[in-house]
């Protein structure tokens, strides 16, 4: 874990704890190349060393991929799927990205594509699968809701993203659809994460409706960023735990320097977790809705 991972997983499990709630482990690892049992052994680890403890799991969506296709099936059966033969450079050439995330609005390209052409395709290509929107005009297909973290949020999906995917033209089960389905039937009440997901909520709201599952509420929190203004990545081990533990970094000065943040420490104030828990308010993150330049240079020896 990075240290805007440990951010996010110490604000939702705070909430949660502040409320009298349960807290679920999920290992989201549909995509195979995060099926690394190493890898969710280090994360269990980080958390533990964090003090953060939980209830129930860890849960592995990569085992549940049964309950996926059985909601992909009660969509199809409803009429508002069809698969897409659209390749990735493809999307990237028809239309620029959403400016939030990154998001490419989906044309429709394949939305209307004759039985035979369907054939035809899937003989050369697999296609992945995608769910209708309702147009523009569709008052259902404009979603709202009130963010924890970011106040009102409202979003029309046929003018955001479009029709979009919920299983890869490999066969992966799409995140939108697998959060989705694992928040609905494990009775989660509460998603907590980075505001980069923002976007994704009024998908997964639309989506719950549709499956006929009540929502969570959305609480979204403010990115940490590399001092030079870089997004922090799992790839470059950017403030990784790991490499703070390894330099005898104690978890107190970790979640006092997150603390510091947002306004619940002093800076250089070591706290544990239950006590960030104790001072935690929703508040807090709205106060401090910009994305934050995380340095923990200022935890290692001197």
């Amino acid at each position: 874990m990075h240290l805007g991972n440990a951010f996010s997983a110490l604000v939702a499990w705070a909430s949660a704890r502040s409320q009298g709630g349960r807290v679920i482990l999920r290992i989201e690892d549909l995509d195979p190349r995060a099926q690394d049992p190493e890898n969710a052994r280090m994360l269990v680890d980080d958390l533990r060393w964090l003090g953060i403890d939980w209830d129930e799991g860890p849960v592995y969506q990569s085992d549940r991929t049964d309950v996926y296709l059985q909601q992909i099936d009660a969509l199809a059966q409803k009429g508002i799927t069809y698969p897409c033969f659209c390749t990735r450079s493809e999307l990237h050439a028809a239309t620029a990205p959403h400016a939030s995330d990154g998001t490419y609005l989906y044309p429709g390209t394949c939305r209307d594509l004759s039985p035979r052409e369907v054939a035809k395709r899937s003989r050369k290509r697999r296609p992945a699968t995608r769910l209708m929107v309702p147009p523009g005009d569709d008052p259902r297909g404009t979603i709202g809701f009130e963010d924890l973290g970011y106040g009102l949020h409202e979003e029309c999906l046929a003018q955001e993203c479009g029709d979009f995917l919920i299983r890869r033209s490999d066969g992966i089960i799409a995140y939108q659809l697998a959060v989705v389905v694992d928040d609905c039937r494990m009775g989660v009440t509460e998603v907590v994460r980075g505001r980069d997901l923002l976007p994704s909520s009024a998908r997964q709201i639309y989506l719950a409706r549709l499956l006929g599952m009540t929502p969570p509420r959305y609480g979204h929190v403010p990115l940490l960023v590399a001092p030079d203004g870089r997004r922090l990545s799992k790839r470059d081990h950017d403030l990784s735990l790991q490499a703070l533990r390894e330099n005898n970094v104690s978890p107190k000065a970790v979640v006092g320097l997150l603390a510091s943040y947002i306004g619940l420490a002093e800076g250089g104030e070591e706290i544990d977790a239950a006590e960030f828990e104790r001072r935690f308010s929703w508040d807090a993150i709205r106060s401090h809705r910009e994305d934050i330049q995380a340095d923990a240079s200022v935890l290692l020896p001197r």
